[in-house]
């Protein structure tokens, strides 16, 4: 009984982190522990290399639209490898065993043009991260995402539009129509 009044507990926590803000916007957050592909413990975040994206390490994922449109995403992170710079962009798919899973950078400006591929056009949150392995940053934008096209966020090994793919985490993203 207790491990159902715990469980239905927690389902409600889960569950009133996302929705509206009250006056047409959205709010979420989420987090997860990293996790490789196939764990007998699945996770939302995976791991494609363990010495830059640990297992256990932390992720959360902050979003905040406004009934404008205007968004914002807040990453927070834990346990990575100290000192490590690392890229950061939302993606379009959900992550996968695979790293190529999470599919291409989102944008807002939908284009294969090298020009279109930037900071302004796209969610980057690059860090460096400190002394323990954490860090934090947000990026802003007057625009927000369309319905089902922003599902990850992925680390990669280096900062900017390039690097390998590191890490995975499948965020609920939102809109406002």
């Amino acid at each position: 009984m207790v491990a159902g009044i715990c469980a239905g507990a927690v389902a409600a926590a889960v569950l009133a982190v996302g929705g509206g803000d009250g006056a047409g916007g959205f709010e979420m957050r989420t987090d997860a522990r990293f996790a490789p592909p196939g764990a007998f413990v699945p996770s939302a975040a995976l791991t494609y290399d363990m010495e830059l994206v640990p297992a256990a390490s932390w992720i959360e994922v902050e979003q905040r639209t406004t009934a404008g449109g205007a968004t914002s995403v807040r990453l927070r992170v834990k346990g990575l490898k100290p000192g490590h710079a690392y890229g950061v962009h939302v993606h379009r798919k959900p992550c996968g065993a695979d790293p190529l899973a999470a599919g291409g950078h989102y944008q807002h400006v939908v284009s294969t043009e090298a020009h279109h591929v930037n900071a302004e056009n796209e969610v980057w949150l690059d860090f460096t991260a400190d002394e323990r392995g954490a860090g934090e940053t947000s990026a802003r934008h007057s625009w927000g995402f369309r319905q089902g096209e922003a599902s990850s966020v992925v680390l990669h090994e280096e900062p900017g539009s390039k690097g390998g793919r590191v890490g995975c985490f499948t965020v609920p993203f939102g809109w406002v129509p």
